[in-house]
């Protein structure tokens, strides 16, 4: 049985990709360097902001550490103007508050921005947990966070749900040993997810909600 849910945040609850963009590319642009497209930017997204900013360099060009200061210093100061929700998922989210369940993020987002969209975006939710990096657990696909949530809420591993739509988070259920639900409403696709170990698969909320709730998940 399905007790809490851990969900990962850039792609699965939030649409924070025209942000994350916009930010990114000013701070490339302002070194010199030149903006990257919405797919290119999709493909960036999911390990980090380290990671994102290094991916976004035109291929041969060294990682730069004054751009990756520059981007965390803009997107820290971040107002989410451009970051919306997805749809079906107010009430989706109002559903398992009903029955109950208790739910969180674990996100490689920077900890700062984390809190920034969860104060606009979920602030009349019970969030049980919030976690993103903050250099005190490794990022995702790593489980170190994801098991610290699960204490944290005391809901045993067996009894936790992951749901996200990366490669990362994929990677994560199966390290943690929780129930991992893919979406496909975020930035990767159903065969990039598979070649990462996923095996179940949701288009929207109401699916993700069927399996999560399935009548076999409660042993």
């Amino acid at each position: 049985m399905i007790k809490a849910i851990l969900f990962d945040l850039d792609g699965t609850l939030l649409n924070t990709l025209p942000d994350i963009r916009r930010h990114l590319n000013d701070a490339l642009t302002a070194h010199g360097y030149p903006a990257i497209s919405e797919e290119q930017a999709k493909r960036c997204i999911g390990d980090g902001a380290r990671k994102l900013v290094e991916r976004a360099f035109p291929a041969g060009e060294r990682f730069s550490e004054e751009v990756f200061e520059d981007f965390s210093k803009r997107y820290a100061a971040n107002d989410n103007s451009l970051t919306c929700l997805y749809g079906g998922e107010t009430a989706f989210l109002d559903r398992l508050v009903k029955r109950g369940v208790k739910f969180g993020i674990v996100t490689n987002k920077p900890q700062d921005a984390t809190l920034g969209c969860v104060e606009k975006f979920f602030k009349g939710y019970p969030l049980e947990f919030v976690g993103g990096e903050s250099g005190a657990f490794p990022c995702k696909p790593d489980p170190s966070l994801a098991l610290y949530a699960s204490l944290t809420m005391r809901v045993p591993v067996g009894e936790c749900a992951f749901v996200g739509d990366g490669e990362t988070d994929a990677l994560t259920a199966i390290n943690a040993g929780m129930f991992g639900v893919s979406t496909l409403w975020g930035y990767r696709t159903e065969e990039q997810l598979k070649k990462a170990g996923a095996t179940r698969f949701a288009s929207d909320f109401e699916e993700l909600e069927k399996i999560l709730f399935a009548q076999e998940n409660f042993t």
